[in-house]
């Protein structure tokens, strides 16, 4: 049994058991959260598509971590006009780890 949830802007594939990483929920070590926007279920090929969303179907997950991704370096260049830039950038994510599926 699998589900696809929509979570900061994104879909991300849901089972039991699994983790993934997400934009950064704010949540802390330990919580229990319930995912709502639900897009599908899918049950040993009993699928179920929302419209855009599942009704009553939550995923519920419980907050591994908090931590940072890694770095990225944005370097800006124009060639002849003595112009870099140079930036870092590093993403805050969430680690769940998926407990049910309801729905």
């Amino acid at each position: 049994m699998y589900a696809i949830v929509r979570t900061g802007g994104r879909q991300y594939r849901a089972e039991v058991g699994q983790t993934i990483d997400v934009e950064k929920l704010p949540y802390n070590e330990g919580d229990t959260i319930e995912l709502d926007e639900v897009l599908l279920v899918a049950n040993n090929g009993d699928v179920k598509i929302g419209q855009p969303l599942v009704e009553g179907a939550k995923v519920k997950a419980t907050v591994v971590s908090q931590f940072k991704g890694p770095k990225i370096i944005i370097f800006k260049y124009k060639p002849k006009k003595r112009y870099r830039k140079r930036q870092g950038h590093r993403q805050h994510y969430t680690r769940l780890k998926i407990e049910s599926i309801d729905g």
